[in-house]
């Protein structure tokens, strides 16, 4: 996903998307140590987005405190 996606998301949804990526990013590491992921690609993409909803999370978290 596109970080202009999350950024259309709520805190609510972004904390829901990051719980599903990082199930997914364990499952895709267990893949792993068992042999059988075939598409080695998705689990660069699942870090790169637990990163993205991360950010996007501390700049909504930073701009609700600053007007606060």
């Amino acid at each position: 996903m596109k970080a202009a996606e999350f950024r259309d998301m709520s805190l609510d949804q972004l904390d829901d998307q990051l719980l599903k990526l990082k199930k997914e990013q364990f499952n895709l590491r267990f893949q792993k140590a068992s042999g059988q992921l075939e598409n080695t690609s998705r689990v660069r993409e699942v870090r790169r987005d637990i990163a993205r909803v991360m950010t996007v999370a501390r700049q909504k978290r930073a701009a609700g405190a600053k007007s606060a």
